[in-house]
Parts: C-alpha cells; sequence; structure tokens
C-alpha cells in the first residue's frame, strides 16, 4: 500500500517528499504546504486534510476515518487504510492536495492546477 500512495502523491505537480518531524513520518507537501503524511514503519494509515463538514460526514459514514492524530480535529482525518478501497483512498488524497492547493496564492494556485 505504502507504494501505491507514494506514487500518487508523487505524481502530482509541485509535490515533495520529506521528513521534517523525525526519521519515520513521511510527509508530502504540495509546494511547500503538507497535504498527506503517514509512519514509514507503521504504515496503517495517513492524515489528510479535508474541509470540515466533509471531514464529519467521512468519519460519519467510515470507521476507518477518525480525527487527525496529533493534528487540527477540524480539519485533519486520520484514514486507517485496512478495508478501505484503493481508488477511494486516492480520492481523498486528491481531496487533501486540493484543499491546500485552494489556499495558495493566486499565481502559484494556477500553475499548480494547470500543470
Amino acid at each position: 500500500m505504502f507504494e501505491y500512495i507514494q506514487n500518487y502523491c508523487l505524481g502530482k505537480p509541485f509535490v515533495e517528499e520529506t521528513f521534517p518531524f523525525d526519521e519515520s513520518t513521511i510527509v508530502w507537501k504540495v509546494a511547500g504546504k503538507i497535504f498527506c503524511l503517514g509512519d514509514i514503519n507503521n504504515f496503517q494509515s495517513i492524515s489528510l486534510k479535508c474541509n470540515p463538514e466533509k471531514a464529519i460526514e467521512l468519519r460519519e459514514q467510515y470507521e476507518q476515518i477518525q480525527p487527525g492524530f496529533h493534528l487540527n480535529k477540524s480539519l485533519w482525518n486520520t484514514v486507517y487504510l485496512e478495508g478501505l478501497n484503493l481508488d477511494f483512498v486516492f480520492s481523498l488524497i486528491q481531496h487533501s492536495f486540493d484543499e491546500v492547493v485552494q489556499k495558495l496564492p493566486k499565481k502559484l494556485k494556477e500553475e499548480i492546477l494547470n500543470s
């Protein structure tokens, strides 16, 4: 699962992979802003940015989706991957990416969306 998620994240424009917190917490950033992170030593979940209303809906629908662990619980979900369809996980990652890109300066946002 890790390789699929890693490849999906790195396939997006302006994305870099970093380890800003410690050696095991992998972080994917778009234009320097975090949109996905997880523990490479125990890759059972990822944390993703989410629209606050959608975050609540997803938590109500899926037991695998919980408020963000060690993150702002209104803006972040922790997604436990077991039992979730990979395409669904990709759609959650895309939503997180889009949430971050929408908050970027207009010129940078346009550059990302047009690449």
